[in-house]
């Protein structure tokens, strides 16, 4: 037997997964730890994790998926890397990180990014990275320079949670262009490193890691970690994405006018372009995708909703703390589309790009306590979701990307029927539900990155569709008609 194996590296925990090479059908997964890694938050609005327990969770991950499944080490034929993206990771001479990780959902650095917005000019960061460099990657290490100027300066490489794994995996400091381009360390009208930017904030090239291709060998795991594993030394790591591009691809979401949606700890909707375009107000985030070539280019744009997960969950605690997730979902179910005139806005959970970077908190407008009920506010919610990923749509159609088919992982809220349902109908999209994750896709890229495939759809043979959802047009209207009252109550705000 051969297999490919694939991790992925969340904030909350790693997964691991094993996918069988000639069938693509994934086999045994496991995640570790349980409850979620820490993120520590030493001031307001820090976010901070240690590296070394990523990679200690990684190891315990890839113990259980032994024990779900044992395998001969010799049997792994490639491995791949899926991971949370915009973190740092400051590492010294010796390889070794100088401090805690800074993770993406660490606001320290927004006045610098906002201050190189401001004077490299609003026009020419847009043109030449197609975001603000905001609160990303690059923006990160000028934090450091400035705030810690003591590590900055024993800093010899600066690496993405990614490329951190890989590094342990293989010994090997390197990156992608994917992966620059997420940091806003890429010039897309330079085609090269963003020096404009690196020389605003006054930092040295020479600190970020040499590439190496998204999909092909990037390093063989070594000796140590081949035995803390449990798997051959030798075996090359092929394969490397952050999160969301890789649930693109493990979706198979390549070509212009398909996108990829996300509704778990945050909604996303990644929409793929074969132009390098950007949101003249920022609203949305682009990088460059998988598959992209210079000759073929393909480009990810990304819009990001905070609030979906802790929505559901605040629901789930405050609501229905004895009922599980289906009879919730089961009950929201049974009230008509527009919950008899609730509205709710799930942006309570900090700052939304897509609405200029402004927290204006949760609301649940036209709540009539002699009418509704919980079910009533459980609809609203979900819809609420919807409305806001449809809201970021729309930002990304008017940047020219197509909207022709979604697709998604049969996980979190999308196993809920109505939620997938109300997806479909207010986007006016089918909605296919697949048998994928992270992890899965890491493992099928590492097949596509080792050339045991010929073409890169064969590594998707064993991609299972859950269900296909069509727009309904019974309540599209009444749908579209509530959708723009949410969209006016959201502009008064």
């Amino acid at each position: 037997m051969k297999y490919f194996l694939g991790y992925d590296l969340g904030s909350s925990s790693v997964k691991a997964a094993l996918i069988d090479a000639d069938s693509g059908i994934p086999v045994a997964s496991a995640f570790s730890p349980s409850p979620e890694m820490k993120i520590d938050s030493p001031h307001p609005g820090f976010a901070e994790q240690d590296p070394s327990v990523w990679w200690k969770e990684l190891i315990n991950a890839t113990k259980l998926l032994h024990q779900k499944l044992p395998f001969d080490p010799n049997e792994i034929a490639s491995v791949g890397i899926s991971y949370q993206m915009h973190g740092l990771v400051c590492l010294d001479k010796n390889h070794a990180p100088l401090r805690p990780a800074i993770i993406w959902c660490d606001s320290r650095a927004v006045p610098y990014g906002a201050r190189a917005y401001s004077e490299l000019g609003e026009e020419f960061c847009l043109k030449h990275f197609l975001n603000s460099p905001g609160n990303f990657t690059a923006s990160k290490l000028k934090w450091i320079k400035e705030n810690e100027p003591e590590i900055y300066s024993r800093t010899v490489r600066v690496l993405l949670p990614g490329d951190y794994i890989a590094l342990r995996l293989t010994g090997e400091a390197v990156t992608t262009i994917s992966g620059l381009s997420e940091g806003i360390f890429w010039d897309y009208q330079e085609n090269n490193i963003a020096r404009s930017l690196l020389d605003f904030y006054g930092i040295d090239p020479a600190l970020l890691a040499p590439l190496v291709p998204v999909f092909g060998e990037q390093g063989r795991v070594t000796e140590k970690a081949a035995e803390l594993l449990g798997i051959a030394a030798g075996t090359p790591v092929c394969y490397r994405a952050g999160d969301q591009p890789n649930n693109a691809f493990s979706l198979q979401v390549m070509e212009p006018g398909e996108m990829a949606a996300t509704a778990g700890t945050s909604g996303v909707m990644y929409g793929i372009s074969n132009e390098p375009s950007y949101d003249l107000q920022s609203r949305v985030n682009a990088f460059v995708h998988v598959n992209h070539q210079p000759r073929d280019p393909r480009y990810g744009v990304l819009m990001c909703l905070n609030g979906t997960g802790i929505l559901n969950s605040w629901l789930r605690r405050e609501f229905f703390p004895t009922e599980s997730f289906d009879n919730m979902n089961a009950g929201a179910a049974c009230i008509t589309p527009g919950s008899d005139g609730i509205l709710c806005y799930p942006f309570g959970n900090g700052a939304e790009r897509i609405l200029n970077n402004k927290n204006p908190g949760a609301g649940i407008k036209g709540l009539d306590f002699n009418r509704h009920n919980k079910y009533h506010v459980a609809r609203a919610a979900q819809e609420g979701i919807v409305f806001a990923l449809m809201y970021g749509a729309e930002i990304m159609q008017e940047m020219g990307l197509q909207l022709n088919l979604i697709r998604a992982g049969h996980a979190n809220m999308f196993l809920s029927e109505l939620f997938g349902q109300t997806f479909a109908t207010v986007t006016g999209c089918p909605l296919e539900l697949y048998n994928t994750d992270g992890a899965i896709g890491a493992a099928r890229g590492a097949g596509v990155g080792s050339k045991y495939y010929s073409d890169m759809k064969d590594c998707f043979r064993g991609m299972k569709q859950i269900r296909r959802i069509e727009p309904e047009s019974r309540n599209s209207q009444l749908l579209k008609e509530i959708y723009g009252q949410w969209k006016a109550g959201l502009q008064k705000n």
